[in-house]
């Protein structure tokens, strides 16, 4: 099975994310989409399967920041296009694990995943 880790590296539960992975030996590629980007696939794939409430990240400071106009009357499209500008207003880590993805770490959710 091919797992790739989606964030942004200097994030601390990215780094919490990544400490559990390596202490439970699971070999993983890590996609860094602040610095690379993410493509709309991987964001609708993502919506599609946990909704994009889940996917956009309301509570941090790039979308804080955002201007009234952007932050009302979202729905899914616009949400993809505010996270496909800015990268860092998705959610992380989000966890490909091929059939099924995990948003946000949860340790309880990442052993079920790998039991």
């Amino acid at each position: 099975m091919s797992i790739t880790l989606y964030g942004i590296k200097a994030c601390d539960t990215m780094k919490k994310a990544r400490t559990w992975l390596d202490e439970h030996g699971v070999s993983y590629a890590f996609h860094d989409y602040k610095a690379v980007g993410i493509d709309r696939g991987n964001l609708e794939k993502w919506c599609a399967e946990h909704g994009w409430q889940t996917v956009l990240n309301r509570a941090g400071t790039t979308f804080r920041k955002l201007d009234e106009a952007q932050k009302t009357d979202l729905d899914q499209a616009k949400a993809i296009e505010l996270m496909l500008a800015q990268p860092s207003m998705i959610k992380r880590p989000v966890l490909d694990l091929g059939a099924s993805t995990l948003v946000g770490f949860k340790p309880e959710q990442y052993a079920t995943a790998f039991a």
